[in-house]
């Protein structure tokens, strides 16, 4: 039986003896590239992560102690320790989560992906202990370098600072990358305290030489090691964790796991909050995902194991479209800048970036500073274009609102990944975005059915310069072009019949276009007339769409959306103020959490298929 085998929870792994821990730090890695290979998903950070994790579950007591992870995609090593070692169906329907899971273990706390909480839920989670009692019980804290360019792990360190008596430890996992290199005045400090051992070898030197001067040594020592902290500011400025009041321990060796156990028993220790700083190497163990340049496989499809490169080739993705079209307009427009919240790769921002670094903006795990700062941008006279996951729209909500909407700034919002997003789970889905943007006034926003129309929309909404615009698409391979029959003053209408009016306008908004068609031929094969249209720009609602509906027995809205508030809602609400009676029904995202599933078994769970589409709106027309 292997090492890793007889892990069956942190128990057993405190029983092990430290001269077996190299031989499980690599039993865990080989099984990580194994199993991951064959799933995909995070690989290159649960490499990085072995030692740290392993020292982690040695000293604290999970789940007395509670163990925050931050974003969480680095929680495989954790799910291993822990007991779960099924790996067979990771991210899958039925299959562990990538990310921590309550539904799993009690081991996991925080199963939200988004970045730079943790210290916040940490922080929660330690003073309500303590207000009950349970002084006894610590809580940690993991959070990447990239985490903490956000700045609500600031406003937490903040508050933490305060409390001098709080059993907590925060560990910095610092890899110098989120997805791409850190980059920022955090990174630059970081960088620093990795490279500067200089404080330690001054006072070393002082205590070993000022110390033997006759008479005035120890004096003179006492008074050198009293103003330690002016030296620390000069020699390893570590100093700004503690002008904040927090204990600095580090750093430490990421891979030493015996170095990591002594820090963390020292911290846990120390009786009040502690930052721990440690050293990882992202891929750590595994040649592909160190030579990777671009972001040593944060994360992977199925791939060979023991070449590291991908089994299946995906074709041309929406994003290509988007990136091929934003150097062109770089090319065409020097007032167009580009902004990102460190994630310039996944957005397709690196082509322009490497194109136009100069007119190009990463602002770290920071969605709320990049709108605001867009406003600026715009303010200035340049046209910034944001590029974000739908799911992070959600953190910058009121600087999309107040800053760019109520001051009319053309800014530019590009959401990838909008929609059902598939094996990333509830926290990823992309589906809050369009209810969000219906609310804001003025605000214009645009789903491309297809690869031409995202380079169309881009271009169109970088037009824009009295009001924030959004354009949002999926992930994965780009839908072939569907052409229009004929565009009604900016509707296309996708299919129609020959002449006369229809039984239901349906209306496919962005990537719902193709199972809209779908839905409209099994509807047309039982006789009923159907016309599908896509409005293009979907807010605010065309008046052309108010008039195709004059004409139809009801309309139907399909979106891959939360069903409420989103543009069902919007077009039934224009349709009321133009005093048309007309049925509308609503298809889309229900309003509740979706588990992790492929996209396909997602939008069949939720009804958003061209049967399931059909069969509700045959049932309403009979």
């Amino acid at each position: 039986m292997s090492l890793l085998e007889r892990i069956g929870g942190p128990r057993d792994l405190k029983a092990l003896p430290a001269a077996d821990l190299p031989a499980l730090a690599q039993e865990v890695r080989e099984f990580l590239v194994d199993q991951v290979a064959r799933t995909g998903g995070h690989l290159g950070p649960n490499l990085g992560v072995v030692e740290l994790t392993i020292a982690l579950h040695r000293v604290f007591d999970s789940p007395t102690d509670a163990i925050v992870f931050d974003t969480g995609h680095q929680s495989y090593v954790h799910k291993l320790l822990t007991g779960r070692h099924d790996f067979s169906a990771l991210r899958k329907e039925g299959g562990l989560s990538g990310y921590p899971s309550r539904a799993e273990s009690a081991h996991d706390v925080v199963e939200n992906s988004h970045a730079s909480t943790s210290l916040s839920w940490a922080h929660g989670i330690a003073a309500g202990r303590v207000v009950r009692g349970e002084k006894n019980r610590h809580t940690v804290a993991v959070i990447g370098d990239g985490a903490l360019t956000g700045g609500m792990a600031w406003e937490a360190l903040n508050n933490i600072a305060a409390e001098t008596d709080l059993p907590l430890v925060l560990v910095v996992n610092d890899n110098e990358r989120s997805y791409a290199p850190t980059r920022g005045g955090l990174a630059d400090h970081l960088s620093t305290l990795r490279t500067t051992r200089g404080y330690e070898r001054f006072l070393d030197w002082g205590k070993r030489n000022v110390s033997r001067t006759p008479v005035v040594g120890g004096a003179m020592y006492e008074t050198l090691h009293g103003v330690k902290k002016g030296i620390k500011d000069i020699v390893a400025p570590q100093g700004m964790f503690e002008d904040l009041g927090l204990k600095y321990v580090g750093p430490v060796d990421g891979h030493d796991e015996q170095a990591i156990e002594n820090a963390l028993r020292k911290a846990r220790a120390f009786g009040g909050p502690v930052l721990v700083h440690v050293i990882t190497q992202k891929g750590r163990g595994y040649d592909p995902a160190i030579s990777d340049e671009a972001d040593q496989f944060h994360a992977v499809g199925v791939i060979n194991p023991e070449t590291g490169l991908p089994l299946e080739i995906a074709g041309r993705s929406w994003t290509d479209e988007f990136a091929d079209t934003m150097v062109s307009l770089g090319e065409e427009r020097k007032d167009v800048v580009a902004i990102t919240a460190a994630m310039m790769m996944p957005v397709g921002l690196q082509p322009f970036c490497d194109r136009f670094p100069e007119r190009t903006f990463d602002v770290g795990i920071a969605e709320q500073h990049a709108l605001t700062m867009a406003a600026g941008l715009a303010f200035s006279g340049l046209h910034p274009v944001v590029a974000v996951y739908a799911t992070f729209l959600n953190r910058a909500f009121d600087q999309l609102l107040m800053d760019c909407a109520l001051h009319k700034a053309g800014v530019t919002v590009v959401l990838d990944r909008s929609g059902v997003t598939g094996p990333d789970g509830a926290s990823h889905h992309g589906m809050w975005d369009m209810t969000i943007s219906g609310v804001v006034p003025g605000l214009h926003l645009a789903a491309p059915r297809d690869g031409q129309q995202v380079a169309a929309a881009v271009r169109a909404a970088v037009d824009i310069a009295d009001a924030p615009s959004v354009v949002r698409f999926p992930k994965g391979t780009v839908a072939d072009p569907i052409e229009a029959v004929r565009t009604v003053d900016g509707v296309d209408v996708l299919s129609e019949p020959d002449s006369g009016d229809v039984e239901v306008l349906l209306v496919g908004v962005g990537s719902m276009a193709v199972t809209s068609l779908t839905a409209a031929e099994k509807l047309a094969a039982e006789g009923h007339r159907v016309r599908v249209v896509d409005p293009v720009w979907a807010l605010p609602v065309p008046e052309a769409l108010v008039s195709l509906a004059r004409g139809a027995g009801r309309v139907a809205v399909v979106e891959d959306n939360v069903v409420v508030g989103g543009i069902g809602s919007q077009v039934t609400q224009a349709l009321r103020d133009a005093a048309l009676d007309v049925p509308v029904d609503t298809f889309g995202i229900p309003r509740r959490f979706l588990d992790h599933a492929s996209r396909g078994q997602v939008l069949d769970a939720v009804g958003l298929t061209p049967d399931a589409v059909a069969s509700a709106l045959r049932s309403r027309l009979a």
